[in-house]
């Protein structure tokens, strides 16, 4: 057996943020949202983004994928708010919007609703590191990892243990998650946003 076999890869790239790609994510239009949020494929110094453009709209790209968070625990994301949010309470559901997300899901039931997920958000009035259920479903915790309060139109990387968060917000000891979503939302809020989004993975540091 070769000994190379036990190494492993350094990260896993969940979004390749090409055109082909995206033309295969499935689109989940919010329930109640008016109209779908822009999603288009660009390309920076950095490689391919994904700008999201949300004008009182509502719509998510996710992808199944299978994660093993012990050996890759941190989720690693790059995103930039160019027009965000500001004086929408967002922990109430007429103020529930983000101009930028990141949702990962672990399957714990027969339905989506039955899901647990935690919602990484680049916030328009929170601090970073603060938290709340959503207030649509205890079983989506919202969670502050940028804000334009600091970071307005500059590209910011950040960093979050998931297999972590999962223990502490939902007392679940995962051995892996199943998929991960992104979604730019202003159908709550009724206001316009638009937001980018590069370089998303998991990685084992």
């Amino acid at each position: 057996m070769s000994s190379f076999s036990l190494i492993l890869a350094e990260n896993i790239n969940v979004f390749e943020f090409t055109e082909n790609e995206l033309s295969t994510l499935k689109v989940r239009k919010v329930r109640g949202a008016d109209a779908k949020t822009i999603y288009s494929i660009g390309e920076n110094e950095n490689g391919n983004f994904l700008r999201a453009e949300a004008n009182n709209s509502a719509s998510g790209l996710g992808k199944e994928i299978k994660i093993n968070l012990n050996d890759y625990p941190f989720l690693n994301i790059t995103w930039k708010v160019e027009k965000d949010l500001q004086g929408i309470n967002e922990n109430t559901k007429k103020g529930h919007d983000y101009a930028a997300r990141v949702f990962v899901v672990k399957k714990t039931g027969a339905t989506p609703l039955s899901n647990r997920a935690m919602n990484y958000v680049f916030s328009s009035n929170s601090d970073v590191n603060t938290y709340h259920p959503s207030p649509y479903t205890k079983k989506s915790i919202d969670y502050t990892l940028s804000t334009t309060k600091e970071n307005l139109n500059k590209w910011v990387t950040v960093k979050v243990n998931v297999k972590e968060h999962f223990k502490k917000f939902h007392d679940l000891d995962l051995d892996e998650i199943n998929g991960v979503a992104i979604m730019s939302d202003t159908d709550n809020s009724k206001l316009n946003s638009l937001s980018y989004y590069q370089n998303i993975y998991f990685s084992s540091n």
